[in-house]
């Protein structure tokens, strides 16, 4: 899997572990192993620009989704893709964060952002319920945690 990652903000945070986390549940969702990820990290300033520009909400936010390919879940079978971009900004996770580490936070925001890349939403309380299980699950595993 080639992921891509850029580092615009003045944050520090361990890059090498968001990638290993991304391509963790991009296999787990059987994604084909040449599928490509782009991952960006910005400021609160830059986030909310992009907040407003795309999703036309107010304010920052801690990630962002912007699927490419229509890549699916399971879906190795049709071949590599570019599965979309990436968008966190650590600074505003860190307001998420509650009992988590930084590290923590951003692993599980990693796993949400690929998720929502293959077709997962939280639109609905049943579809929030799947989605959130599942990147649960997939942090777990990911953690070696049983479940």
């Amino acid at each position: 899997m080639q992921i891509e990652l850029s580092n615009e903000s003045n944050y520090t945070c361990h890059e090498a572990q968001l990638i290993e986390v991304a391509i963790f549940a991009m296999e787990k969702m059987g994604l084909h192993p040449d599928c490509d990820l782009s991952i960006l990290i910005v400021d609160e300033e830059r986030m909310t620009q992009l907040h407003i520009q795309w999703m036309d909400l107010p304010g920052a936010t801690d990630v962002l989704s912007f699927p490419m390919d229509e890549i699916r879940p399971f879906s190795a079978a049709q071949g590599a893709g570019t599965i979309g971009d990436i968008v966190l900004c650590p600074q505003f996770a860190e307001h998420n964060a509650n009992s988590r580490s930084i590290d923590d936070e951003l692993a599980l925001l990693m796993v949400h952002g690929v998720l929502h890349l293959i077709g997962f939403d939280h639109a609905t309380e049943m579809d929030e319920k799947e989605m959130f299980a599942l990147q649960e699950e997939l942090l777990a595993q990911y953690k070696g945690v049983t479940i």
